[in-house]
């Protein structure tokens, strides 16, 4: 029994370090993730506003900051790490500042106005649209949110969800989503080496519990002592 339970913390401890370098090799692969990730954030050198107290702004004002946090965090339901918001680092390199600056331009996409040019008169369901010039409040409304057949909402629509906003907004969105599945990563890496650590020491528990003690001579009880003492008759 002993030997098959010494056989078995060997092939543990084999299993345990197998794990230990996957969890080294996943931490490594994650490193040169987060390197890339910075680089790329650098390069784009896009910073968030704070004022001196160290509060987010937006245009010049904390409730502007307020607002886009508000559709952040209440309409999309985005779970904001205040840590990953720091003043003395403003470069967007977190999850979270990635999903703020993709909130930024989605709120003022949002709640712009867009100037639309009718140049001749047009009708639509009845009603008819003078040539001129129109204001339209986009007033919250998403891409599919329009009427893209209305000769006002159809051109305004093209106008505040241009392909600048939708490809800034997309953009964001990868540098978000990498830098989550980064942080699954490293969280990975961690469990792997833990998992490992664990076998491993129940491995080499094994092999300690069952190594072989040098074998010693029992010594004479006293009676069996004293019996060879005893004269033969």
């Amino acid at each position: 029994m002993a030997k098959r339970l010494r056989i078995l913390g060997i092939v543990l401890s084999v299993i345990g370090v197998i794990f230990v370098i996957s969890g080294g090799v996943a931490y490594t692969q994650v490193q040169d993730g987060y390197g890339s990730l910075q680089s790329f954030s650098e390069a784009q050198n896009v910073q968030l506003s704070y004022n001196e107290d160290g509060q987010l702004i937006d245009r010049g004002t904390t409730e502007g900051a307020d607002a886009i946090m508000a559709l952040l965090t209440e309409d999309w339901g985005y779970p904001v790490k205040d840590a990953d918001l720091d003043p003395n680092d403003p470069l967007v390199n977190t999850g979270s500042e990635y999903m703020y600056q993709m909130a930024t331009i989605t709120y003022h996409t949002l709640y712009g106005t867009q100037t639309v040019v009718l140049e001749a008169d047009a009708e639509y369901n009845g009603e008819t649209f003078p040539a001129g010039e129109y204001q339209f409040d986009v007033n919250g409304m998403y891409w599919t949110d329009f009427d893209r057949m209305h000769p006002i909402e159809g051109p305004a629509r093209d106008q505040a969800w241009n392909g600048t906003a939708h490809a800034l907004i997309a953009e964001l969105g990868v540098g978000t989503v990498t830098h989550s599945a980064l942080q699954l990563g490293l969280a990975i890496a961690g469990t792997l080496a833990a998992i490992g650590l664990t076998v491993l020491v129940a491995g080499l528990g094994l092999v300690w519990a069952t190594k072989e003690e040098k074998a010693t001579e029992p010594k004479a009880t006293e009676p069996e002592a004293k019996k060879d003492l005893e004269p033969v008759s």
